[in-house]
């Protein structure tokens, strides 16, 4: 064989520390990404659990509050919401209902936020609603728990559409850096003097 031939095992030797390297920063794009998205879904709720709970531990009532003036439907809404709970973690207040009921967070949410004062949680009540709830403790004579949550509905969208995007752009740079890798191999073998053995 010519020592001009293509060398498929060098292009492979080649090309896969680039492969390797290029999963990895799309892998960690993609991530830093949809974690941004994620913990932004946050931000409003943050402010409503924690300045409900507030104004709650300074000792105004729970029944001070009254009752929201509509009900968010947690399957259909984008509309934050917020539910206090009493310290065995039963709902007194709530502007969400899930199928005619105020949705309630395992036992083990409200565990954690006595320990630590607050917990920032992925929350699915029913199979395809998911809520970035935010869950705050408040003190006092009678202490319990604030949840603000929305929907995650549109934040996942567009998770799912970065996704995609960074998916197909992995692939085509995979795709580049073999082209790329062929056409220096074949460019040294060209440069390179043939060797005749007789």
């Amino acid at each position: 064989m010519s020592n001009k031939s293509v060398n498929f095992l060098i292009i492979l030797k080649s090309w896969l520390p680039l492969a390797i390297v290029l999963t990895l920063v799309y892998g960690l794009v993609c991530a830093a990404v949809q974690q941004n998205y994620r913990q932004s879904g946050n931000d409003p709720q943050i402010q409503m659990a924690e300045d409900f709970a507030t104004t709650l531990s300074g000792g105004q009532s729970v029944d001070s509050l009254g009752k929201p003036p509509s009900l968010v439907d947690a399957a259909k809404s984008l509309s934050s919401f917020l539910i206090i709970f009493d310290d065995g973690g039963k709902p007194l207040v709530s502007s969400v209902q899930l199928d005619g009921v105020t949705p309630v967070p395992p036992a083990g949410v409200f565990d954690y936020v006595r320990k630590h004062g607050q917990d920032r949680v992925t929350w699915q009540p029913k199979r395809g609603v998911r809520i970035a709830a935010v869950v705050t403790r408040y003190t006092g004579d009678k202490p319990g728990f604030v949840l603000a949550g929305r929907s995650l509905r549109e934040i996942e969208k567009r998770a799912s559409n970065i996704l995609l995007i960074t998916g197909f752009a992995w692939a085509v740079s995979l795709l580049a850096a073999l082209i790329a890798v062929i056409a220096l191999e074949v460019l040294q073998r060209r440069m390179t003097p043939s060797i005749k053995v007789s």
